[in-house]
């Protein structure tokens, strides 16, 4: 059940009388996000961590808290600003990471807004893994993240492969411009290039040891059913057809003349695995697993790729 417009939280009903310390706020704003029946998913699963994180951000504190500051009373701006937070993040349904323009990827901090997804992709435990078995990570020399939104894939990558350099294509010039606040932000300039591109149609560069990408893949019935926090996220970078499969289709008919001989292609796909099998029911997909939650993540092989690409 949706939360009706008389139960939307006014900051007046707000008994900050009687809510003075971190470890108040933190419980009163956790019932209440889950009276809200609020859709978690954007960097936290629960109404703790997600409260949590909006306490943070407005006192300007980290995690883990020292246990003296559990029990810490705000001053009464402090209290007017948590609550404002709250509001917002309950009556609009503005995911916690769009307030806080924040979000923790492979263990690094991004800067997002509207213009970009939030950073969650399952993606992140394979870079961190450096993609093994499939590569090794001394011979990785040139990476590509297509959709890169906010850069948090090809920075990341950038991190784990040190000797590699990493082109961060995205169609949005508006995501282009988050993804390079972050390559500065985070020191890779160095490494890490953006560039503007509509999947590869203005990507020279043919010799990919990694192409790895976080693409649209929503069916248009999902995208209709989806919590209203998805809403608020850039639909250029959700949608991808009724299927869901118009973007992917093309990277797959694409990458191989993108790839090195040794080169591997990833690709998360998320709910819109079965409609991919079906779609291209002769290709041997890997389907990778994760200890951390996900699926829909593919990998194949150069070789693999151009088996698909000599049948087009």
């Amino acid at each position: 059940m949706r939360v009706s417009e008389i139960d939307k939280l006014s900051n007046s009903e707000v008994p900050v009388d009687q809510l003075e310390t971190i470890c108040d706020y933190i419980r009163w704003g956790a019932s209440r996000f889950n009276a809200s029946e609020l859709t978690f998913g954007h960097g936290a699963d629960n109404a703790v961590d997600e409260v949590l994180a909006l306490l943070m951000h407005v006192l300007h504190l980290s995690v883990p808290l020292a246990p003296e500051l559990i029990q810490a009373k705000l001053t009464q701006d402090e209290r007017r600003a948590v609550v404002a937070i709250f509001t917002k993040r309950i009556n609009e349904r503005v995911p916690a990471a769009y307030l806080t323009e924040t979000a923790w990827f492979c263990g690094l901090d991004f800067y997002v807004n509207r213009d970009v997804l939030i950073p969650r992709s399952p993606i992140a435990e394979l870079i961190e893994c450096e993609f093994t078995p499939w590569v090794e990570e001394e011979q990785v020399f040139k990476i590509l993240d297509l959709c890169t939104g906010s850069g948090c894939i090809a920075i990341a990558c950038a991190y784990h492969f040190s000797g590699a350099e990493v082109d961060a294509a995205d169609l949005s010039l508006a995501a282009l411009q988050v993804a390079q606040t972050n390559i500065e932000r985070l020191d890779v300039a160095d490494r890490v290039a953006t560039i503007q591109s509509d999947l590869f149609t203005d990507i020279k560069e043919t010799e990919y040891d990694i192409i790895v990408s976080n693409p649209p893949y929503v069916s248009s019935d999902e995208f209709a059913s989806l919590p209203e926090e998805y809403k608020h996220e850039p639909e250029l970078g959700l949608l991808a057809g009724d299927e869901g499969l118009a973007i992917v289709a093309r990277i797959l008919e694409q990458a191989a003349a993108h790839l090195a001989d040794n080169g591997i292609l990833v690709v998360e796909v998320g709910n819109t695995q079965l409609a991919v099998q079906e779609a291209f029911p002769h290709m041997p997909f890997t389907w990778l697993e994760f200890e951390r939650g996900g699926h829909g993540v593919f990998l194949l092989t150069k070789d693999e790729c151009q088996s698909l690409a000599e049948t087009l």
